[in-house]
């Protein structure tokens, strides 16, 4: 377990350096099918950590992925669940509040989560039960 809170750890730590330094350019902004807000930080960020949770080979729910149908989820005994910039509106405005998001479920219950506050340089890490 402690492997994959490490990994994971680490994944919002450099997915939150990729937000930081597009966050300080200019960046796109494009909307999604469901009409909210996409930049090129939400990809990245997405990207960043999907390389680091691709190696536990525990499936992943993202917010900026293409997911199973619920069918094919509800079989996992354990999921990855991930918004890699949560509060896009907020990145957009340049205000600081928006969080890198990873927690792991095991059996519909959530093991340990965490967020990352980039611009504030802020980490909480919260182990979710006694697993």
């Amino acid at each position: 377990m402690n492997d994959y809170l490490n990994i994971s750890i680490q994944a919002a730590i450099e997915a939150g350096k990729v937000i930081l330094k597009i966050y300080e350019d200019e960046f796109k902004v494009d909307m999604k099918e469901d009409k909210s807000a996409l930049t090129e930080a939400d990809i990245a960020s997405n990207d960043v950590i999907n390389t680091y949770l691709e190696t536990t080979k525990i499936p992943i729910i993202g917010e900026e992925i293409k997911n199973m149908p619920f069918s094919v989820r509800k079989q996992w005994k354990t999921c990855w669940i991930v918004d890699p910039l949560d509060g896009t509106k907020e990145f957009i405005k340049r205000n600081g509040e928006f969080t890198v998001n990873i927690a792991m479920v095991e059996d519909g219950i959530p093991v340990f989560g965490g967020y990352l506050c980039p611009s504030f340089k802020r980490t909480l890490l919260r182990r979710c039960c006694n697993r």
